[in-house]
């Protein structure tokens, strides 16, 4: 079986926006972009009032953007990007080297999609970008997924098993210490590449508490391990925390497809970058 195409965000003409002050950024992150997604074309542009031009010339499917800009910040552009005609749907990543801080404390607006750190390397940036327009399956990869709620794990399971993805799902995190336990001792039959848990769950330990099992108890790092908090709560305060406790990132519900497998093949290809014994 073929995984299915999020056919919204691929096309055979993809564009990608890069809006950065320096030439030489706009250039890796160009010829990155094109070794790795044939056919892409890259529309360098060095501020907002480039980027609202070349937006007049024609759709883009992605952009990227430094925060700050010659003539404003990456903000302001995400807006001008959103009140373009029929670019309501583009993802608008904002590229910074204060992205984690960005996270944690929820700077996201409406017109943000989501915050890359600067400091993981243009190579990294490429997959983050691949992954919204050309999402590519990970070999052999095996997700723990905690969902109490049968009828939203059966919805999740087929958005992630069309990607290809084995998915382990369980309804506690006491579940899946119990998995974690058995798979430092080698005893499970997959290794598990990441985990995926909604952060209210059924029994007496919620999606936080297994995060800080994973981050304390089982001393797996964010790269080692990454672990992905669905959450249906809106408040900055309680997301914040969901961050520092260890979460890689968090999946805001209800869960868009397009968003949810982005975020976890990128998580996925980011651990591979090193060896499995990484911290």
């Amino acid at each position: 079986m073929q995984p299915q195409a999020l056919k919204h965000l691929h096309d055979d003409a993809t564009r990608v926006m890069v809006v950065d002050g320096s030439r030489l950024v706009r250039k890796l992150i160009a010829d990155v972009l094109q070794r790795d997604l044939p056919g892409v074309q890259v529309v360098g542009c060095a501020s907002i009032e480039e980027a609202r031009q070349a937006l007049a010339d024609g759709p883009v499917n992605l952009v990227t953007t430094s925060l700050s800009l010659p003539d404003g910040d990456g903000l302001a552009l995400a807006k001008t990007v959103r009140e373009s005609a029929g670019q309501a749907y583009v993802p608008v990543i904002v590229v910074s080297g204060d992205a984690q801080s960005h996270l944690e404390q929820r700077r996201f607006t409406d017109y943000v999609t989501d915050y890359f750190d600067k400091s993981l390397g243009h190579e990294a940036l490429a997959a983050f970008i691949r992954g919204y327009v050309q999402p590519a399956i990970i070999p052999g990869a095996t997700l723990l997924y905690v969902e109490d709620s049968r009828v939203v794990a059966e919805a999740t399971k087929r958005m992630l098993e069309r990607q290809q993805l084995n998915v382990l799902h369980v309804m506690t995190a006491e579940e899946a210490v119990t998995l974690l336990t058995a798979e430092s001792l080698g005893r499970n039959q997959h290794r598990i590449d990441l985990v995926l848990t909604d952060v209210t769950l059924k029994g007496e330990l919620s999606g936080r508490d297994l995060v800080e099992r994973v981050r304390v108890d089982f001393g797996y790092g964010k790269r080692r391990l990454p672990v992905l908090v669905m959450t249906g709560d809106g408040n900055p305060l309680n997301q914040t925390a969901l961050l520092q406790a260890g979460a890689n990132d968090l999946v805001l519900k209800p869960i868009e497809e397009r968003l949810l497998v982005t975020k976890v093949l990128f998580q996925l290809r980011l651990s591979r970058l090193n060896p499995r014994s990484v911290v």
